[in-house]
Order: C-alpha cells, then structure tokens, then sequence
C-alpha cells in the first residue's frame, strides 16, 4: 500500500507555511493516500492502550491537558499499516520534507516522537507555547464526516495575543484573536513551528458522550542537551521511556 500521497505533497510550499503570520501553520490536505487514511483510520490503538492524563499538573499554572495519550515506542502493538506509516515518518523521504517547510539544512538533525492523543466531551487544550526543544508538530486528525461534527469542536486554533503575552504563562482563550483553525476531518493534517509567539490550543470539546477527539501528532525536535541526555538514560525526547 502507499502512504503518503506525492501529488499532495508537491503541492506543499514551504515558503508559504514560513510566511504565515502570526507563525507558521498549515493546513495540509491529503498528506495520506485515501487507502492508506481509511485503515489507519480504522485500525487506530484502542483507548484501553492509553494512559489517562486528567488532571496532571502543568508549568506556568496552565490548565491541564485533559486526554488519554499513547506515546510511539518501538515493540508496540499496532497494526502493520500503523507500523508501515511509523516507519515511514522514520525515514529520509519525510524527514528532508520536514527540514525544507522549517528552513534547516539537508544534514541537520531533529529527533522525531510520536503520540496519539484522544479527547471527550469537556476537554480542551489550553493555550500555550510549546518547549524550545521542539521545531514543531504535525498534527494528523482521524476523523470523517459521518463520524465527526465540526460544530462539536476539536479544531487546533492558531492564537494571536491582543496584548504581549509572556510564554512563561497561564492566559485564557478570551486573552486571544483566534486568527485560524485547523481542519480535522476526511485526511487533515496541521502543521506549525514554534516559536516564542507560537500560541495554540483546542476549546473545550462539546461533542456526544459516545465520541473522542483522535489526533496522532509528530513532534520534531531540536538535537538540544536535554534530547541527547534523556537519550543516555533511556528515555525519548519527550521524556518517556523507550521500553517498558
């Protein structure tokens, strides 16, 4: 089976995503072949694999995160299509992709982990700004209109602050411009570049009880000290150990 879809991502200008404003950002469409987004859409991990991540504390005394979360480890038990795509993230083809939409050089190095996230009624993401290990995230939503209702939520919406706001803090929505949000349904993807001014967040979900958010999300990674030294002891980029 192919994966990624090459018409759709030659499509993909990373001058654009560079100018963006008020950070780059980028909605993609297709990044997957259709074939390839329907398995992986059903076979994603059951929510029994996840660790409930309600009410962990947070820097600065920002909300928590609320969700269920999978960090990628390798050993996992994930379908062959989920281990084909993985791979694939893994490999040169996609990681030159990366290094042209952040402006890096062809030999520069990042370090790749990989979660999926899923979301119920109630939850949100509240407005913040990513550490300064990582370049940014990609960010690909597993939803379909049959599925999914956009009125429900779970768009991540691109912030702009309507007064200079310190990262190293806890601000609300109301502090904010929404200035763009994501598409997450029928094969979305997002991608974004941190930086000091890198405000985003998902408001809280209002979708039936019977439903969650799904969102498998790659962050790229700076080659900083902390990466190299949670390396040596075991640990991925993230922080969360590699086996278990």
């Amino acid at each position: 089976m192919t994966i990624l879809n090459p018409f759709a991502i030659s499509k993909i200008s990373s001058s654009e995503f560079q100018n963006s404003e008020p950070f780059p950002w980028m909605n993609i469409q297709g990044f997957l072949t259709d074939e390839a987004f329907d398995e992986l859409f059903l076979t994603l991990p059951d929510a029994s694999m996840m660790e409930s991540e309600f009410g962990k504390s947070r820097g600065y005394g920002q909300q928590s995160h609320d969700r269920l979360s999978l960090q990628y480890r390798p050993g996992l038990a994930l379908s062959q299509t989920w281990h084909e795509f993985i791979a694939i993230l893994n490999g040169d083809q996609y990681k030159q992709f990366l290094r042209e939409m952040y402006g890096l050089r062809k030999n520069d190095p990042i370090v790749l982990t990989m979660h999926w996230h899923y979301a119920k009624a109630g939850c949100s993401v509240s407005p913040h700004v990513d550490a300064r290990r990582k370049l940014g995230s990609h960010i690909f939503y597993f939803h379909k209109d049959e599925e999914w209702n956009d009125s429900w939520g779970g768009q991540t919406v691109i912030l702009k602050g309507k007064n200079e706001i310190n990262p190293h803090s806890a601000p609300a929505f109301d502090q904010f411009e929404t200035v763009a949000s994501s598409k997450i349904t029928n094969n979305s993807s997002f991608m974004f570049h941190r930086t000091d001014n890198s405000w985003h967040g998902v408001k809280p979900l209002v979708c039936p009880e019977d439903r969650l958010r799904k969102v498998f999300i790659v962050v790229i990674n700076r080659l900083t000290f902390q990466v190299r030294w949670r390396a040596l002891r075991g640990k991925d980029a993230d922080g969360h150990r590699l086996v278990r």
